[in-house]
């Protein structure tokens, strides 16, 4: 069957390195996703593996769609018997774009209906009872072309199980390792945030380190299903710990605020690697290390979120001028929405890479080799 895999746009390369890492097959980017052919028991390895992808799809079929007509006889033909039990629940979402069907709660309605249909005679009842599992319907229309799938997730892949609440402006787990992952951290040399808030960078530092699967802590709405074997579960989780480091790490987390530090540290406990990071209160005006190499990723406040734009730019300075006695082999990684940070932060990146958090379009800003 096909997988896809929607994740934040600007992460599809690395989305697509960590399936073809799980071996999957014939593994493809767009933009926004990632496909792969796959087997039921790899819906349970890509849920439980995955660092940078937003959940995992199971696609029933793709057809033209240029009518409603058309919409639902593509949805009626479709084998929902194959994976919806009679109890089941089917709700129903999606989205639509640069297609003559426009509305999406009228695709929605259809889609609705025309599933229930199908289930309907199957089943043989004018109305299905709806108590059971969930079995989340997606439908994506792109171009008048129809794409149906089921969500295996559940709640989104960058819920780990570990943030009991945040500081402000949260950063989604699943791009905070796609910034460990840029900074090409694997564990060996010292890692710091400067700015850790509610302890997200350091703590998936600290799992890719460990190489401790993100998903082992949590469940999954295809745990649920009547079609999928549990023991698929247990596999993929017996496979994921077998792969598991475990090692001494640097890994280090710093904020002014002190409730921020506290917090911190009770995320990383509940992530169960609180063994691994140190966090602290401190400044990051006055950032320092002397050692020869180190990889440092934050994301500090942008200006248009928490802190007012002025007081943001001065903040970039004086963490720019604090970096500029940082030895020549750290590889740093700074994420910001700020048109002017490297003006600010006083000198330009040597890469950047176009990123998006949540709904904001941000940069981040890479220095060094």
């Amino acid at each position: 069957m096909t997988l896809t895999v929607p994740c934040l746009f600007g992460l599809e390369a690395l989305v697509a390195d960590e399936m073809k890492r799980l071996q999957l097959q014939n593994v493809r980017a767009e933009n926004g996703r990632v496909h792969c052919e796959g087997t039921m028991a790899d819906i349970a390895r890509l849920n439980i593996n995955l660092r940078c992808g937003a959940r995992v799809l199971m696609e029933l079929g793709a057809f033209p769609a240029p009518d409603f007509e058309a919409l639902f006889q593509g949805v009626l033909a479709l084998p929902w018997e194959d994976y919806i039990p009679r109890d089941g629940e089917f709700p129903v979402k999606g989205y639509s774009i640069n297609s003559a069907l426009h509305s999406v709660p009228a695709c929605q309605a259809v889609v609705k209906k025309a599933s229930a249909k199908r289930l309907g005679d199957v089943y043989g009842c004018e109305t299905l009872p709806e108590t059971g599992s969930r079995y989340q319907i997606q439908f994506s229309i792109v171009k008048d072309m129809a794409t149906l799938y089921l969500d295996t997730s559940g709640e989104g892949l960058y819920k780990r199980g570990y943030r009991a609440r945040n500081m402000g402006a949260p950063l989604r787990e699943t791009l905070a390792a796609a910034l460990v992952t840029i900074a090409r951290y694997r564990g060996k040399d010292p890692f710091c945030d400067p700015f850790c808030g509610s302890g997200t960078i350091p703590i998936e530092a600290a799992l890719i380190a460990k190489n401790r699967a993100p998903g082992l802590d949590r469940s999954f709405a295809a745990q649920k299903w009547k079609n999928m074997d549990s023991k698929l579960w247990l596999d993929a989780a017996d496979e994921a710990m077998d792969k598991e480091f475990h090692g001494n790490y640097d890994i280090w987390g710093g904020d002014i605020d002190p409730a921020a530090v506290e917090l911190a540290k009770h995320n990383a406990e509940l992530a169960g690697v609180e063994d691994c990071i140190r966090f602290e209160v401190a400044d990051a005006g006055k950032f320092h290390r002397d050692s020869e190499y180190g990889q440092l990723v934050t994301n500090p406040p942008y200006g248009e979120r928490l802190l007012e734009k002025k007081e943001a730019e001065e903040l970039y300075r004086m963490f720019g001028r604090a970096l500029r006695d940082l030895p020549p082999k750290w590889r740093v990684v700074v994420l910001s929405s700020h048109t002017e940070f490297e003006r600010c932060f006083g000198r330009p990146a040597d890469k950047k890479r176009k990123l998006y958090n949540g709904m904001l379009k941000c940069d981040a800003f890479l220095y060094g080799k």
